[in-house]
């Protein structure tokens, strides 16, 4: 029986397979590596007849005994009529490859445990646990098999996912508790998603972010804001004063009344039920970030508070090249966001590019030296209020509109809708409480009552 056989015998079956039959090569390939295989004479002829098929000549014993001495290692004819006679069949290769697999992913997961003893005896618990978390959540993605989806299993996959909408439910994305904001992105922040907001400094992004985190938290579940910027007692300021109506620079730096003070105690309350959890330390990488995602369960929203701060890899290409080093982080967050199946909001500071513009609403060409943010992101939104660039504007403390420009939806359509920001309390609110006329400002016309459904 198939099930039954050696984890040895199946890596030698495997080999055997592509040697009986050179048809057996690309089920292999998809399965296993080279590596995968436990032993070097079986990785050399794996490794032969993969280079024989990139150079689309055919693959038999004396072929792959020959590419295999020109890669350094001689294979005795014995052996290879060995595997080809001690192989039952080519037909259960792919059953072969997927033990094979198994034995592999199950070494890695011996040495793994080997290497964090190992680290632990020395070195600082936490840097050893976000290596082993990062570790383990990359042996956990290669234990998924890169097999091919089927047609049929594509459909499936997809009326599953139209059964759950059809019911009622919001599978495949998250609301970001804005309805302008979600009529925009079609429902709200797909899962798997990476989503761009991006604005100079000092326009309100991280406010907005807050804001949409303590809504996504309050409605749909828990959230992660990594905050690489601020202290979480400014955070904290921000969320307070957004509740109690107490400006955040008085919540950090002046004397309270006796009336502020209970408002302040009021929010505090309703903030600690809100399960929006915040980064200890002030610096993280990629992989610590997906490391303290996966401590969180539940988790239906990653914040990233921004880009241009998170600590570079051992190998990254920060110190030679900031191109370069964006375009890596961008596919490292776009990576985690697919891994974790939740959309990721990762904030980007924008360079002064719009400021000799007339125009000043910043543009999607405003990011080209972020590398592949713009091309990795599922959605860019940017930020624009007048009040910013009129040293005459209205006092902080007075509501003020702001755009929030959607320039870039890679489901869906382009658009501009308009918040009400007031500063001083660190609130973003909607423009009106009707539902209707949140559609209308979007598309121009009577929404129908499905849309009347969304949420302010």
């Amino acid at each position: 029986m198939v099930d039954n056989i050696r984890p040895l015998d199946a890596e030698a079956a495997v080999v055997g397979s592509i040697l009986i039959d050179d048809r057996c090569l690309p089920v292999v390939e998809q399965l296993l590596r080279p590596e995968d295989l436990a032993l070097e004479v079986n990785r050399a002829i794996y490794r032969a007849a993969l280079a024989l098929r990139r150079e689309n000549r055919p693959i038999d014993p004396v072929l792959i005994q020959e590419e295999a001495g020109r890669q350094g290692t001689k294979l005795e004819t014995a052996y290879l009529l060995e595997l080809m006679d001690t192989t039952p069949t080519a037909q259960n290769v792919e059953a072969y490859a997927k033990i094979t697999r198994q034995h592999s992913l199950r070494r890695a997961l011996d040495k793994l445990c080997d290497d964090a003893k190992a680290a632990a005896a020395g070195g600082d618990p936490g840097e050893v646990l976000a290596g082993l978390a990062r570790d383990a959540a990359e042996l956990q993605r290669e234990g998924v098999t890169d097999e091919l989806i089927r047609p049929d299993e594509a459909m499936l996959s997809f009326y599953a996912h139209r059964d759950e909408i059809d019911k009622g439910g919001s599978a495949g994305y998250v609301s970001t508790g804005y309805r302008d904001i979600d009529l925009m992105l079609g429902g709200g922040m797909l899962s798997s998603g990476m989503y761009i907001l991006a604005a100079r400094p000092g326009m309100g992004k991280t406010t907005l972010a807050l804001n949409i985190a303590d809504r996504v938290a309050e409605r749909t579940g828990p959230v992660l804001f990594v905050s690489l910027e601020m202290d979480v007692e400014q955070l904290v300021a921000k969320r307070a004063a957004r509740l109690s109506g107490v400006p955040a620079n008085r919540l950090l730096m002046g004397r309270l009344s006796e009336p502020e003070y209970a408002k302040v105690m009021d929010a505090s309350g309703k903030l600690e039920k809100i399960p929006l959890y915040i980064n200890r330390r002030p610096g993280a990488t990629v992989e610590q970030i997906e490391a303290l995602a996966r401590r969180v369960q539940g988790l239906a929203l990653v914040v990233v508070d921004y880009v241009g701060k998170i600590t570079p890899s051992a190998n990254s290409y920060r110190n030679s090249d900031r191109y370069n080093y964006m375009t890596e982080i961008s596919g490292a967050l776009k990576t985690m966001a697919r891994a974790l199946r939740l959309p990721v909001l990762a904030l980007c500071q924008l360079n002064r590019a719009n400021e000799g513009r007339r125009d000043k609403r910043p543009q999607l060409s405003d990011l080209r030296d972020t590398g592949a943010l713009e091309q990795d992101a599922d959605g860019v939104i940017f930020l624009y209020r007048e009040a910013y660039y009129d040293p005459d504007g209205r006092p902080a403390y007075e509501p003020e509109p702001i755009q929030v420009i959607l320039d870039k939806n890679r489901h869906g359509a382009t658009g501009t809708c308009e918040l009400a920001f007031s500063m001083a309390v660190s609130k973003f609110t909607a423009m009106s409480n009707d539902p209707r006329d949140a559609a209308r400002r979007y598309y121009q016309t009577e929404p129908d009552h499905e849309q009347t459904k969304m949420e302010v």
